[in-house]
C-alpha cells in the first residue's frame, strides 16, 4: 500500500494552500484603498491591504523555505525555480523599459510634449527651461559607487558560501544590507532637496517615476537580503542548495544594472547644458 503512495519522480506536488486567496484579497484591499487615499479618503484601507500582503509575504514564503528543509526542493525543482526567478527579472526589465521609454520620449521631442501638456514653454530644451537639474557629479556619483560596491560584497557573500565560509557569508551580506541602507538614505537626502516636484513638469513626473521605482526596488532588494542574511546567520544555506540567496543575489545585480542606465541617461545625459541645483 506504501509502494502505491510512493513518490516516483522529482516534481513537488504543492501541498493546498491558503495563500494565493489570502494574497488576492489583500492586494485587491491595498488597491482599492490607494484609489479612495488619493481622492482624499481615510488610508486605513490601503494600510489594512498592505498588512495582510505582508502577512500573506511572510506565510508563504515560510512555507517555501519549510518545504527545501523537507527535501522537496529537488535539482529539477531548483532548475524551474530559476527559470521562474529569471522571467520574472525579464518582467521587471520591460517595466523599467517603459519609464525609460517615457523618459526619451519627453527628452527627444520635449516641444512637442511640452506643447502638449499646455505648460508654458519656449523652444525645444531639455530639460524645459526654469528646472535646476541634479548635478550628477555629486551625490547620484556617490549612490553610483555605493550601489556598484554592493555588488561586489554581494558576489564576495555568494563565493563564501560556494566555499563553505560561513563567516565570510554572514559578512558579505552584511555589508550588503547596510550598502543598500545607505543608498535608500542618500537618495532620500536628494528627493528632500530636489529643485524640481513631481507635477512642476514632464521632467520632474518622468525623473520621480523611472528613479522613484528603482528606489522602491532598492527597498524590496534589501529587505530580500536581510531575510537572507537572518537565514545564513541560523546556517540555512549550503554550497549546494541555496536558491533563496541565489534569488537574492541576481535581484540585487538587476537593481545595480538598472541604475547604471538611469544614472548615464537621466542624470548625465540629460543634464548636458543644464543648470544644476
Amino acid at each position: 500500500m506504501a509502494d502505491a503512495h510512493a513518490k516516483h519522480h522529482d516534481y513537488h506536488l504543492v501541498d493546498p494552500s491558503a495563500w494565493p486567496i489570502v494574497g488576492a484579497i489583500g492586494a485587491f484591499i491595498l488597491a482599492i484603498g490607494a484609489v479612495t487615499w488619493m481622492h482624499g479618503s481615510p488610508a486605513w484601507a490601503m494600510l489594512i491591504g498592505f498588512a495582510i500582503v505582508f502577512y500573506t509575504m511572510f506565510g508563504w514564503w515560510r512555507d517555501v523555505i519549510r518545504e527545501a528543509h523537507r527535501g522537496d526542493h529537488t535539482p529539477v525543482v531548483q532548475l524551474h525555480l530559476r527559470y521562474g526567478m529569471i522571467l520574472f527579472i525579464a518582467s521587471e526589465v520591460m517595466f523599467f523599459v517603459a519609464w525609460f521609454w517615457a523618459f526619451f520620449d519627453a527628452s527627444l521631442f520635449a516641444g512637442e510634449e511640452i506643447q502638449a501638456a499646455r505648460v508654458e514653454f519656449t523652444g525645444g530644451s531639455w530639460p524645459p527651461q526654469g528646472v535646476e537639474v541634479f548635478d550628477p557629479w555629486h551625490l547620484p556619483l556617490i549612490n553610483t559607487l555605493i550601489l556598484l560596491t554592493s555588488g561586489t560584497t554581494v558576489t564576495w557573500a555568494h563565493h563564501a558560501l560556494l566555499h563553505d565560509d560561513r563567516k565570510g557569508l554572514v559578512q558579505g551580506l552584511a555589508l550588503t544590507v547596510a550598502l543598500g541602507l545607505i543608498f535608500t538614505a542618500v537618495q532620500a537626502y536628494e528627493y528632500q532637496h530636489a529643485a524640481f516636484s513631481f507635477a512642476g513638469s514632464i521632467y520632474g513626473s518622468t525623473f520621480f517615476m523611472a528613479t522613484g521605482f528603482h528606489g522602491f526596488h532598492v527597498i524590496v532588494g534589501t529587505i530580500f537580503l536581510i531575510v537572507c542574511l537572518l537565514r545564513a546567520m541560523k546556517g540555512h544555506f549550503t554550497a549546494k542548495q541555496h536558491f533563496g540567496f541565489e534569488a537574492a543575489a541576481w535581484y540585487w545585480h538587476f537593481v545595480d544594472v538598472v541604475w547604471i542606465f538611469l544614472f548615464f541617461a537621466i542624470y548625465v545625459w540629460a543634464s548636458v547644458g543644464a543648470v544644476y541645483h
